[in-house]
C-alpha cells in the first residue's frame, strides 16, 4: 500500500497561480522583509499589509479562511519573545509584586511583543500563498533562477522529498501496529496497557522510524548516485519573464517600499 504526505499545493487557475513562479518568489520575500523592517508599533501599516496578503488569498481563489487558519501555527513561536514584556525599559502598564521581586510589563515590551506577533502571523500567511499557488518542483526552479545559493536549494529539494518517504515510513508503522492489535468489536473495551506502557510501545516506535528511516536515505542515496547524481539537480532553462510578470513585480515591490517608507516616517 502506498500512501503520500498531503501536499500543500492546491490547483486553481487563478491570476496567482497563473503568474510566474519567478514573480511570486521574489516578491513573497520581499513582503517578508517589508513586514519585518516595519517598525514596531505602526499600526496602519500592519493593516495595510494584511490587506494586502488577504487580497492575494482572495485572488488566488484559496479563500480568506484558507491562509488565516494555517497561519495560526506560527503564534506558538511568537511566545519566544515573551521576554520583550519585562525586558523593554518604558513606562508600566502592569506590576504584580512576587516577593522580594516586581514584575513589571512596560508599555513598549507589549507593544514590541504584539508587533513580532503580527509581523509572525502576517508573513506565515504570504509563505502558505506561495506554497499553496506554486508546485514545489516550479518553486526549486524559481529559486534558482534568482541566483539562490545552489546548495541551498538542494537541501531544500532534498527535504521536501524525503519527507514523503519519513510519512510513509510512519504511517507504515502504524498500520503494522493496528494489524498486530487485538480489535474486540466493542466500543466500551479497552486495549492495550497503562500510560507508561503506551508511552515505551511509542518511544520504541520512534526509535525504529528512525532507524528504518536511515536505512531508507541511505539506499535512497545510493539509487540517486547510480542514476549519475554529482550534487547538482539540473533543469532546463526558463524562460524570460514576460512584461504582464514584470509588470506585477515591479508594482509590487514598489507599493512595498512605499509601506517602509511610511512606517519609518511616522512611526520612528
Amino acid at each position: 500500500m502506498h500512501l503520500h504526505f498531503t501536499d500543500p499545493y492546491r490547483h486553481r487557475n487563478s491570476p496567482v497561480h497563473r503568474l510566474d513562479p519567478r514573480a511570486k518568489f521574489i516578491l513573497t520575500v520581499a513582503f517578508i522583509l517589508s513586514v519585518s523592517l516595519t517598525p514596531a508599533g505602526a499600526w496602519p501599516v500592519y493593516v495595510l499589509t494584511l490587506a494586502l496578503v488577504i487580497s492575494a488569498a482572495i485572488l488566488s481563489d484559496l479563500g480568506v479562511g484558507y491562509a488565516l487558519r494555517r497561519s495560526m501555527l506560527a503564534l506558538p513561536f511568537a511566545l519566544a519573545a515573551l521576554p520583550l514584556f519585562f525586558t523593554v525599559d518604558g513606562p508600566a502598564v502592569f506590576a504584580l509584586p512576587a516577593g522580594p521581586w516586581d514584575i513589571t510589563i512596560s508599555q513598549a515590551g507589549l507593544t514590541r511583543f504584539v508587533s513580532i506577533a503580527l509581523k509572525s502571523w502576517i508573513s506565515a500567511q504570504a509563505a502558505i500563498i506561495l506554497t499553496a499557488s506554486t508546485p514545489f518542483p516550479q518553486l526549486l526552479v524559481a529559486m534558482r533562477a534568482v541566483k539562490t545559493p545552489r546548495p541551498l536549494v538542494t537541501i531544500f529539494g532534498l527535504m521536501w522529498r524525503y519527507l514523503f518517504v519519513l510519512v510513509d515510513e510512519a504511517l507504515r508503522l502504524m498500520q503494522a501496529r493496528a494489524a498486530r492489535s487485538a480489535n474486540p468489536g466493542r466500543p466500551d473495551a479497552h486495549t492495550g496497557g497503562s500510560l507508561i506502557w503506551r508511552a515505551r510501545v511509542t518511544g520504541g516506535m520512534a526509535g525504529n522510524l528512525f532507524l528504518r528511516a536511515f536505512d531508507r536515505a541511505d539506499r535512497i542515496y545510493a539509487a540517486m548516485l547510480s542514476r549519475g547524481y554529482d550534487g547538482e539537480a539540473r533543469s532546463l532553462p526558463l524562460p524570460p519573464l514576460a512584461a504582464a510578470a514584470w509588470g506585477v513585480l515591479c508594482a509590487g515591490l514598489l507599493v512595498l517600499c512605499a509601506l517602509v517608507a511610511f512606517g519609518y516616517l511616522f512611526w520612528r
